[in-house]
């Protein structure tokens, strides 16, 4: 109330002013309890113009919405996130993301099963990030507080947004989602289809159909058997999936999958196995022993039969089912919800439907292509596959723990000597101990080839600072001094280091290989020490006017030459959450909380000195004080002409 105060006043006696305090989305919370099951109720009321966006977002994206528990032991979830309205989803031409949003309003409901009946205090934040047309904001948390009292009725109390007290928070009721419903539904059924087309899954086919058609002289108890053998397969891989989704795993596996290094490098362990034994160097087999006891229940007959029948067929083509079911229950458990089943269940829809077709129409049987070297290929293209993409853990890995063994660099070179060896396969020129002889080269072949090649090519251009918006996503980002200019045009003169290293250059850098500073003092007394311009930007990793901007206006040669020539330039991430040294911290004047990370005492001075939290905000400070600020442009002679006041 003293910080809202102190605003009004300002405002009530001060010049107008060219940035303003936002807070476009409020937040109210809500319990509803019956005895020990409870429904979390988050509003949020949206200004027009403004959304708020939903709790799961592509990887690469912006912040996505999150409830943050401070002790999630002391309840468990139960079902998914509820959502009413639900988000609208459109392209973000900046992320080169499809994002979903709410406007206007958005109830949000979790509901949850206390562990006991003792009265409980359920505290945390929600933390969330609002974008309009021109502007986004950058992450702010609305603190929540329900107090429960044991199986007997309920209070809740709204603690008021902006900051909280740094802490070590629970879980999340939400995590960053690749794909949209649909299309992982499409995913799912690709992979079971394509998981068909491998070498110990093909054969198969004609050996379990002649099972359903042995001394059967009944057609419709055949007919029976054979949907009945299909609904097994689709239920075993679908029990599979629901381990994942409701008993093998808490509500956090999704953050502990995409950042914690174990689980990461335990997935690229798994595909480069995999890869390696698609390529013949061996064959994962499960034991025989199990294979022969599901095999001999299946001599039953009958539906007990067909059931173990369809288990056998499920364990027997497990050494080449196995990467496509890993990696879909990997994105399957990043994303969260019901998506392990959903996901299991269309990969085993698709992966029974061809073995339960032929069942019931056996006569189609004399169609199918016999087996041979053709599918021993399909299973190296896999392998080559699975080596680009487990590639990406290891990624992860070296991202989230700050590592940088693995630049953007070193992966596309990866990545262009696979794929190029790929090409090479294509064309005959390496082949493998399963493969057949290849007398010539068919059509088929050489169309695949031609493709592999161009993406050869393609992912080279990004060796030169191409940003391969295509397959962002699965690449590490750009490293600092990386740049990528239009034809015809050449790059600024980047000088070295103004004045020696700069703090925290080890994991953030400025787009266009431009030098500058991540910590305002530092920065400053560079500024001093050398009588420049200070250029002071307010930014943040997941603001998408901010990298428009940056990709746009500051791109353009006369910006680039200014910035690099004339100004030290600053740069102030507000959602970084790097934990500063203790000797940094401050206790803000604005809320009397102690700012420990650099995202929030960034955000701080942004609000304290200049009114505004909105981003991206710019703010040029001659030698003699004088300062020129500029929010939002994408107007580059208008940039320009702003960099030029500081001369």
């Amino acid at each position: 109330m003293k910080r809202l105060s102190l605003i009004v006043l300002v405002y009530l006696i001060a010049l107008p002013a060219i940035a303003q305090i936002i807070e476009p989305i409020n937040w109210s919370f809500d319990a509803r309890q019956k005895g020990r099951d409870v429904e979390l109720i988050f509003q949020a009321s949206i200004d027009k113009g403004w959304h708020l966006y939903d709790t799961h977002l592509p990887e690469g994206g912006p912040i996505a919405t999150q409830m943050v528990f401070e002790d999630s032991t002391l309840f468990e979830f139960v079902g998914e996130l509820e959502k009413e309205p639900q988000p609208v989803e459109k392209f973000d031409s900046i992320f080169q993301l499809n994002l979903r949003f709410f406007s206007d309003e958005a109830t949000l409901t979790q509901k949850i099963r206390l562990k006991n009946d003792s009265p409980v205090d359920i505290k945390g934040y929600v933390l969330f990030m609002g974008c309009d047309d021109e502007m986004c904001l950058p992450p702010n948390e609305a603190e929540f507080s329900f107090q429960l009292n044991g199986s007997k009725g309920t209070q809740s109390e709204v603690v008021p947004a902006l900051s909280d007290e740094e802490g070590n928070p629970g879980a999340t009721s939400g995590s960053a989602s690749g794909q949209t419903l649909w299309l992982f539904i499409l995913i799912s059924a690709l992979a079971g289809f394509a998981a068909i087309l491998t070498p110990c899954v093909f054969p198969m086919i004609p050996m379990t159909v002649s099972f359903f058609m042995r001394g059967s002289e009944n057609r419709g108890k055949a007919i029976r058997s054979g949907f009945f053998f299909g609904f097994s397969i689709v239920l075993i891989f679908s029990v599979l999936g629901a381990l994942f989704t409701f008993g093998l795993f808490g509500p956090n596996v999704g953050s502990i999958l995409s950042t914690h290094w174990i689980p990461n490098l335990l997935f690229f362990l798994l595909f480069l196995v995999f890869a390696v034994s698609f390529f013949g160097a061996f064959e994962i087999v499960l034991p025989s022993s199990l294979v022969n006891k599901t095999d001999s229940k299946a001599e039953q007959g009958g539906m007990v039969g067909a059931f173990f029948m369809a288990l056998t067929t499920v364990i027997v083509s497990f050494s080449c089912t196995g990467p496509f079911i890993g990696a879909l229950i990997i994105e399957a458990v990043q994303d969260g919800g019901m998506r392990p089943l959903i996901g299991m269940f269309f990969f085993g829809l698709a992966f029974a439907t061809p073995f339960t077709l032929l069942a019931i129409f056996p006569s189609a049987l004399s169609k199918l292509p016999k087996s041979g070297g053709w599918l021993n290929s399909i299973k190296v293209v896999f392998a080559f596959i699975l080596l680009a993409f487990g590639l990406k853990f290891l990624s992860n890995i070296d991202q989230v723990y700050g590592l940088n063994f693995i630049s953007r660099e070193i992966y596309l070179a990866i990545w262009i000597v696979l794929f190029f060896f790929l090409g090479l396969y294509f064309l005959g020129k390496i082949k493998f101990s399963h493969d057949s002889e290849l007398p010539y080269i068919g059509v088929g072949r050489l169309l695949l080839s031609a493709a592999t090649f161009t993406f050869v090519i393609y992912l080279f251009t990004g060796l030169f600072g191409a940003p391969l918006k295509s397959i962002s996503a699965l690449l590490p980002p750009q490293s600092a001094g990386q740049s990528y200019f239009q034809a015809g045009t050449a790059g600024p003169t980047v000088p070295d280091q103004l004045c020696g290293p700069a703090k925290y250059a080890d994991k953030l850098h400025l787009p266009h290989g431009l030098n500058g500073y991540f910590d305002y003092e530092q920065g400053m007394a560079c500024a001093k020490e050398q009588g420049k311009p200070v250029f002071l930007v307010f930014k943040g990793h997941a603001c998408a006017n901010c990298k428009k901007m940056e990709n746009g206006v500051w791109a353009d040669p006369r910006s680039l030459k200014l910035l690099s020539e004339e100004y030290v330039v600053i740069a102030l991430y507000t959602d970084d959450r790097t934990t500063l040294p203790e000797e940094e911290w401050i206790t803000s004047s604005l809320d009397g909380k102690v700012k420990k990370t650099m995202g929030k005492k960034n955000l701080d001075f942004l609000i304290g000195e200049y009114d505004t939290n909105s981003i991206p905000f710019h703010v040029i400070i001659e030698p003699d004080g004088t300062e020129h600020k500029l929010g939002v442009t994408f107007e580059e002679d208008k940039f320009v002409s702003f960099l030029e006041k500081g001369m």
